[in-house]
């Protein structure tokens, strides 16, 4: 059987077993009118009045984007939103476009232009969200005893709208939602809080799971506590299509938006697999071995233990940020990392992703990397090894790994054993909302 895994901007071929289990979304026709759409969802949005009527008297605005990272369609979905609210009588130079980076490095010139369009870069105001820059970080709660501190650029905003993309996230259950405040736009002190590893070792913290998810009640708390006027959430498939919208209430239309990713991408097997050949994501997601670590824990979930895990991954830029990379080049063994960072006084701002990279090691016995970029040392140090052939690796492998499970398009799609717990409960949507359950 052919296998087609995404690898940066292609997609390697590769001979797996007849009997592979392939782990592929459920399809969902693209919309056709993507624009007229995203139009549609303003006017009738999920638990909220339209998007015109609530900006109707309001000031200002701040309209939170995400970052690179997210293949959001913001040169579709942004024109509608800024045109509406201008239509509102909210000037242009009142309207503030946020990107939530939240940890991640800004982004710049021809990036940005690519991101939401020339016209837009050149005629509204764009601010990139820097987690260190106290200036413009401002203490709204605390959770835990930790300070919740976001952007001043949203805080001051008369009228808020969180933007993004919807799909499974091995921490938050979904993206999307409440994840644009935290930690899209929250500061390096939060994320002590919410990249801890008390936090990341929860088993509740994990993939398609809101119900008793920690991670994801923090930011529930602290959206409810900001406040969020309204959101703009997609869905999109392989060729980076828009199927889905949501917009309206943060709550009620983020998890409308849940229930039909749970349906596209989660797919249920009986019983653990000895080998997962898998995927980072493709390009955005893969252009650093950061990100790597989605992919990674979301086929740890179906490995037996001891099983294998191969990953493809581009990484055209290398381990990730100068954090990480300090990280993974002390070259601490799966025990000795967890002794040190289990101590809060030991956080390091990027220990989150090594920490889950360490947890799918301590599950499979061996990982193999596939990455034209990245060098074996880098890998080696923390116990995984580079392949430089993928297919020989796999028909190594699979001579004696005899359930193998493939997932092309990596963490895009979660493979769940049966016996897991429905991702999404209905009554959720409800949640500080007059929305029926």
């Amino acid at each position: 059987m052919q296998a087609h895994i995404l690898c940066g901007e292609k997609e390697i071929q590769i001979e797996v077993p007849d009997n592979a289990i392939a782990l592929n979304p459920h399809l969902a026709p693209p919309l056709n009118d993507p624009q007229q759409s995203v139009i549609d969802a303003i006017n009738d949005p999920i638990g909220s009045p339209p998007l015109a009527t609530i900006a109707q008297g309001r000031k200002n605005a701040c309209v939170v984007i995400s970052d690179v990272t997210r293949p959001v369609p913001n040169k579709v979905i942004l024109p509608p939103i800024l045109k509406t609210l201008e239509s509102s009588g909210i000037a242009r130079q009142d309207i503030v476009i946020l990107i939530a980076t939240g940890m991640h490095r800004p982004n710049l010139g021809q990036e940005l232009e690519q991101m939401v369009g020339a016209d837009i870069m050149a005629n509204y105001r764009i601010e990139n969200h820097y987690c260190r820059k106290e200036e413009d970080l401002r203490k709204v709660a605390d959770i835990d005893g930790a300070p919740i501190e976001l952007n001043k650029f949203y805080l001051d905003a008369d009228l808020k709208i969180l933007t993004g993309l919807i799909e499974p996230h091995m921490y938050a259950g979904f993206s999307g939602g409440r994840k644009s405040l935290l930690p899209g736009i929250s500061s390096y002190k939060t994320m002590t809080f919410m990249h801890s590893f008390k936090m990341i070792d929860h088993p509740n913290v994990t993939n398609c799971k809101l119900d008793g998810n920690p991670f994801h009640i923090a930011g529930e708390k602290v959206a409810q506590t900001v406040g969020v006027d309204f959101i703009v959430n997609v869905i999109i498939n392989k060729q980076r299509k828009l199927v889905g919208i949501f917009a309206g209430h943060h709550t009620a239309a983020h998890q409308a938006g849940c229930r039909m990713v749970e349906e596209m991408s989660v797919q249920r097997i009986t019983e653990p697999v000895d080998l997962v050949i898998t995927s980072a994501g493709g390009y955005p997601l893969d252009a650093t071995f950061y990100q790597v670590s989605k992919g990674l824990i979301a086929a740890s979930d179906i490995l037996r233990e001891g099983g294998s895990i191969i990953m493809a991954c581009e990484c055209r830029e290398g381990l990730g940020s100068s954090e990480y990379c300090e990280l993974v080049r002390e070259g601490c063994s799966a025990d000795e990392f967890m002794n040190q960072r289990c101590n809060p006084d030991n956080f390091e701002i990027d220990q989150w992703c090594l920490q889950t990279t360490y947890q799918a090691l301590n599950k499979a016995s061996n990982i193999y990397v596939y990455s034209p970029y990245l060098e074996e040392k880098e890998l080696e140090a923390i116990g995984i090894t580079k392949i430089d052939d993928i297919q020989a690796a796999v028909t190594k492998l699979t001579a004696d790994h005899k359930k193998v499970a493939v997932s092309h398009e990596g963490p895009y799609v979660v493979g769940l054993l049966k016996e897991s717990q429905t991702a999404v409960k209905h009554e959720e949507a409800a949640i500080a909302t007059n929305a029926p359950a």
